[in-house]
């Protein structure tokens, strides 16, 4: 027997021995990877832009890597501890089969051959938000409508519903009586106010029910998925946090100095710490100021430089304040009779330069707007100081409440195109005008240097307030519907946003004004970015208000 056919036939059995599932063999894998394969299917051959994730059995953490230009994917060693995991993907227009596979203390593959969906249902369930806003006829103001609604559910339910414009009148009734901190599990209501049943079909409801099912069994549009990532946006792995409850809705994020991840709960009477570490949760209840059938859950989260938590508690109309090293809880109420406070509610809160004169910010909206507004409040002696504009002012009702270094406060709304802010000291307030008219910053961040960072909601853009400058600069993002929420600088070279729609998470270079689009393993309402700052390069933690997971997003490459 010649040396060659001896080499070959110990090649063969090696690989023979190796094999322990379809597609799984031991190869010449490199040592420092866990887990890698080629992902194929036989309508494209090898696929770039594969979103796979391993989950090992009993664990609450998914880690997901994405495959490059040649189909390959590849998962760490540091990633994936030896045991069994479930294998599943995301990319739209295939499945995969359930496959899992054993990790080792030896490198392994597994192939992933993926089918392709054939059916245009299972499609549009496969679509996010913004592909199907994309998709679906009518006017821009028609869509704007719609997207309304993924505040509380995707738009699947809207679109797979059988209602004719009759019926969908009722619906459309009963939907604008929930409050936007709603799920399909906790179906809070606002208080009930006199109102008469539409007897027949609106503009709105004619237009759901021309894209519904309600006429057809199929959508008699074309679906418009978006293309895969490619290139850079491959070059990132993820990491998604389940938590305990079945209805978590986490909404906001922030870090503790020990690295724990404290989130908000938009639906529910909770506050929550994550150890990315070990995915260990420890959830505190929050104790209730209103009575009744009055929306539970909050909004914004933040910290202290003493490391104490506060919480905007929403329709319970407090803050919450808690300390972690004691475990004590307090609230604080605006001084407002309950009588007026209605569906009230209080969301954003500022106390990150409460040093500077033992202050901090807070955001009040009700739906008449009366007694709404920016409040600037003592919690030492509880005194809440409502800002006040002089006569002819331009409109000042925040959605978001923004502290500086110097504990001003910037205001800003989406459906305002003007930025103000208020001076701490003598409560006087002047405004800026965005460069896009029509539409405002929704959510943002102060950076090192006292700039303002914010999403344009629905100008689909990133913006920059520079205070020196006092100018604004704004960077529209590439794909329509994402909607920017947010925006956090990582004082270094990167901005980082996201939106409720396109299950994106966008990083844009400031230095060259280059965005890369770092597509979410699942379906994501984002309401929140938080930066992680250290390391060679940041990465992003968000929140999936309606898939009650945490995810973080780390680029390989600049």
């Amino acid at each position: 027997m010649t040396r060659a056919i001896i080499l070959a036939l110990t090649a063969l059995g090696a690989a023979l021995l190796g094999l322990t599932s379809a597609g799984l063999v031991a190869a010449e894998i490199p040592s420092a990877s866990a887990l890698t394969g080629n992902v194929t299917s036989q309508a494209e051959g090898a696929m770039e832009g594969v979103i796979v994730g391993a989950k090992k059995a009993g664990s609450t953490i998914t880690t997901w890597v994405v495959s490059n230009a040649q189909g390959q994917y590849t998962f760490p060693r540091q990633r994936l501890e030896p045991g069994k995991y479930a294998i599943s993907v995301r990319a739209t227009g295939y499945e995969l089969p359930n496959t899992s596979v054993d990790v080792t203390a030896q490198p392994a593959q597994l192939d992933l051959q993926l089918n392709k969906v054939t059916s245009a249902s299972k499609l549009a369930m496969q679509l996010s938000n913004g592909e199907l806003l994309m998709s679906v006829p009518g006017t821009r103001e028609q869509k704007l409508t719609l997207a309304g609604c993924v505040n509380c559910h995707t738009l699947q339910r809207v679109l797979f519903s059988r209602f004719n414009a009759d019926e969908m009148a009722q619906v459309v009734q009963r939907m604008s009586m929930h409050t936007n901190n709603s799920s399909p599990m906790h179906p809070w209501m606002r208080p009930v106010r006199n109102s008469v049943r539409p007897p027949a079909a609106t503009p709105v409801s004619r237009y759901l029910s021309s894209i519904n099912l309600s006429s057809a069994d199929t959508f008699e549009f074309p679906l418009k998925p978006l293309p895969r990532p490619k290139g850079k946006a491959t070059q990132v792995i993820y990491t998604t946090y389940d938590l305990p409850r079945p209805d978590a809705s986490p909404h906001d994020e922030v870090f503790d100095a020990q690295g724990n991840v404290w989130y908000s709960d938009f639906n529910s009477q909770f506050i929550g710490k994550l150890d990315p570490e070990t995915g260990k949760v420890v959830e505190y209840a929050v104790p209730q100021n209103r009575l009744g059938q009055i929306a539970q859950g909050g909004l914004q989260i933040d910290i202290d430089r003493e490391g104490r938590i506060y919480y905007g508690n929403m329709s319970q109309m407090q803050i919450v304040r808690f300390d972690p090293k004691t475990a004590k809880m307090e609230t604080f109420k605006p001084p407002i009779p309950e009588s007026e406070l209605g569906d009230g509610h209080l969301t954003m809160i500022d106390p990150a330069f409460q040093q500077v004169d033992g202050k901090l910010w807070a955001n009040v909206a009700f739906a008449t707007g009366e007694a709404g507004g920016t409040w600037h409040i003592d919690l030492a002696t509880n005194t809440w100081t409502r800002v006040a504009y002089p006569p002819g002012s331009p409109a000042a009702q925040a959605y978001d409440v923004v502290a500086d270094s110097k504990n001003n406060v910037y205001g800003m709304h989406m459906n305002n195109d003007k930025l103000w802010m208020t001076d701490g000291k003598t409560l006087k307030t002047v405004w800026y005008d965005f460069p896009t008219k029509g539409a405002g910053c929704r959510r943002g961040h102060i950076d090192s240097q006292d700039r303002l960072w914010c999403g344009v909601f629905n100008g689909n853009a990133l913006a920059m307030f520079d205070p020196k400058t006092q100018k604004i600069t704004e960077w529209k993002v590439p794909t329509a519907w994402t909607r920017p929420y947010d925006a956090q600088f990582d004082d270094k070279t990167y901005a980082w946003t996201a939106g409720m729609d396109n299950d994106v998470a966008l990083r844009l270079n400031t230095q060259t004004g280059e965005f890369t689009e770092y597509l979410l393993p699942h379906e994501t309402n984002v309401r929140h970015v938080e930066v992680q700052k250290s390391g060679s390069l940041s990465s992003l933690w968000l929140g999936d208000q309606h898939g009650g997971t945490i995810i973080r997003v780390e680029p390989l490459t600049p």
